[in-house]
């Protein structure tokens, strides 16, 4: 394995590219020789993000994407397809992380968060799956959930975690059913990151076991871009339903 983090010629689609993780995640693949389609909901960010990485040399393209609509992952996914191919890799990155605790739980907010934490992954892992399938040359699937699965969380955290959660059986489940097309299906569980989005969740101040800083200190974007580009690559041809937990050392601390 002359190049084993070699993506030329790839195609990747990166949901929740336009901030935070996913920023990170475009960039190292990009940088890796894939070309990158960014996939989010903010439309004007994500062909920001695009744009950035063509100056930087880069291919790379945006599309809008509303993961809480099944239509509207359907949509995408076509037309993704009809402008560019088929993409030989999926980055399930894009997410929810507004708080609410419990005892105070409510079905919209449950609803919501496992429509796009969720829901939306399994139209992706579904409509692009079929695609891969088509194409007939393999693939790659990589889910973004949560260190949160394994102990890292905090108050408010339930129905985050349980979207997280199910996020992680579909790679149990993905990697099951699309071994014998020569597909992988993968998990990689962030720890602390200042993204955007974590700085800005609504809900009740967080306290709890995640608010411990880790040994080696916070994560940041490119840390998690690793352990995706990782399982995307040819050197993990063989590695299909595996979790791999980028926390800094958290969970030893």
């Amino acid at each position: 394995m002359a190049q084993p983090f070699d993506l030329t010629g790839k195609l990747a689609l990166v949901t929740g590219g336009a901030s935070g993780i996913g920023v990170g995640i475009a960039e190292l693949l990009a940088e890796a020789g894939a070309k990158v389609v960014i996939a989010d909901i903010a439309e004007e960010g994500a062909r920001k993000q695009a744009q950035a990485l063509v100056d930087q040399g880069h291919q790379a393209n945006a599309i809008a994407i509303d993961l809480a609509s099944e239509g509207g992952v359907v949509a995408a996914c076509a037309e993704v397809i009809a402008r560019h191919g088929t993409p030989w890799i999926l980055v399930n990155n894009a997410g929810l992380q507004d708080r609410e605790l419990l005892l105070e739980g409510t079905a919209d907010h449950w609803e919501r968060m496992n429509a796009v934490n969720a829901r939306g992954p399994f139209f992706l892992m579904r409509e692009l799956g079929r695609a891969m399938v088509a194409a007939g040359e393999g693939g790659r699937i990589v889910n973004v959930a949560s260190a949160a699965l394994v102990g890292s969380i905090i108050h408010g955290l339930s129905a985050y975690t349980a979207s997280k959660g199910a996020m992680a059986a579909l790679t149990l489940t993905g990697a099951l059913e699309l071994a014998e097309h020569g597909i992988t299906v993968n998990t990689v569980l962030p720890g602390g990151v200042g993204t955007p989005g974590a700085i800005g969740a609504k809900g009740p101040a967080p306290r709890g076991p995640a608010r411990r800083p880790p040994p080696l200190g916070f994560c940041e974007p490119r840390d998690i871009a690793a352990a995706v580009l990782f399982f995307a690559s040819p050197a993990a041809r063989f590695v299909t339903n595996q979790v791999l937990t980028v926390d800094a050392g958290w969970s030893v601390s």
